[in-house]
């Protein structure tokens, strides 16, 4: 399977939600396992794998380390998966960290001046890295070199230290935070893109055989719908259906299986869970389809507004069920009709897309 870690970083999308992007401990022990080996192996994400192949063929020909490498794009997509991959085709060490975990420019010159040769360094989440971190990247990456501050005030003394040519594997869920000069010095920058459930379905396929698995292929097309477009949610709802199929199905999964064990999960069939039911059915049935705020709606399904606006909202405005507008919050049409519900007249959006922002 494909997906990263979430070193360093604690997101408000929690692991206990089942269609959750982030890892837990139990999700990393497992993704350790099936992670794949080589680019080969790699499922999906064909443009960005195609273009790396030829960024890490060409440098081996040269018998020099590959450019510096910037992923970016959602969690679980496969950003640690991909830079243990470059790492193995370079037949280099790697070595992991994240941008939380560098807090001063001394964290960062301590692992620099400890790389060897050729070795990849993984910095995940690097645009949570501090400044002062930050500017002595920028000279490490591309002069390959750090300059050491030895004793405070005027007597202080900067000590050039040289560094062994290596390869900056950064990781980032937030490219928009990256200040252009560290962007400018990645070599190569791929963009991980949600995966078709085509993929999803490949991806389940290898999980389920490494796992000793009985799955049929419309098995894994319905678990493949379910999971948000990310491997790793994939994994996780597999690893759930297996519970289920163990207990209650001798152990095979099929799509009737599937579909009842993920409805004892609550995952739906465009795999909304309970909070992103919860919150469009208090838009639809409390407040008409909106518009609404969202502090209201967040007390209106008893959570946060961080939370909402930070893990329910994503999917459901991907999956155009929700839109958000300079009125506040309003219910698409899809929305209704995936929740059964006839819109009432008045409601925005039930004579055209117009309607969604008023008139």
């Amino acid at each position: 399977m494909n997906w990263d870690d979430t070193s360093g970083e604690t997101p408000v999308d929690a692991p206990e939600r089942l269609v959750g992007a982030s890892a837990d401990g139990e999700d990393q022990a497992v993704e350790a396992a099936l992670r794949p080996k080589s680019l080969d192996e790699f499922v999906g994400q064909e443009r960005v794998r195609e273009q790396l192949d030829l960024v890490l063929k060409a440098a081996l020909a040269r018998g020099a380390t590959a450019d510096h490498v910037l992923l970016s794009g959602a969690p679980g997509l496969g950003k640690t998966t991909l830079s243990m991959i470059i790492a193995a085709e370079m037949n280099a060490p790697i070595r992991i960290t994240s941008g939380p975990a560098i807090q001063h420019a001394g964290d960062l010159a301590a692992i620099l001046s400890s790389l060897q040769e050729g070795e990849v360094l993984f910095l995940d989440e690097i645009h949570r890295m501090s400044r002062p971190a930050e500017e002595m990247l920028y000279m490490a990456m591309e002069d390959f070199r750090v300059d050491v501050i030895v004793g405070k005030g005027p007597g202080a003394t900067a000590i050039p230290l040289e560094l062994p040519p290596f390869t900056l594997v950064g990781a980032t869920t937030r490219a928009g935070l990256l200040p252009p000069p560290l962007r400018d010095r990645f070599g190569f920058t791929g963009h991980m893109e949600f995966y078709e459930s085509a993929e999803l379905e490949r991806v389940i396929h290898r999980s389920a055989q490494l796992l000793d698995l009985e799955i049929d292929t419309e098995g894994a097309a319905e678990i493949a719908g379910r999971s948000r477009g990310t491997p790793r949610i994939a994994n996780r709802l597999l690893r759930r259906v297996r519970d289920y199929a163990q207990v209650k199905a001798d152990g095979h999964i099929n799509r009737e299986v599937a579909a009842v064990a993920l409805a004892v999960y609550e995952v739906d069939a465009r795999g909304l869970d309970r909070l992103d039911r919860a919150v469009l059915q208090a838009l639809l049935k409390l407040f008409g389809g909106g518009p609404v705020g969202l502090s209201t709606l967040a007390v209106a399904v008893g959570e946060e507004r961080e939370t909402v606006e930070e893990v329910a909202e994503p999917f459901l405005v991907r999956e155009g069920l929700l839109a958000r507008t300079p009125r506040g919050r309003v219910a698409t049409p899809a929305a209704w009709a995936h929740l059964g519900l006839v819109p009432p007249a008045q409601a925005p959006g039930a004579v055209g897309q117009q309607g969604l922002f008023g008139t």
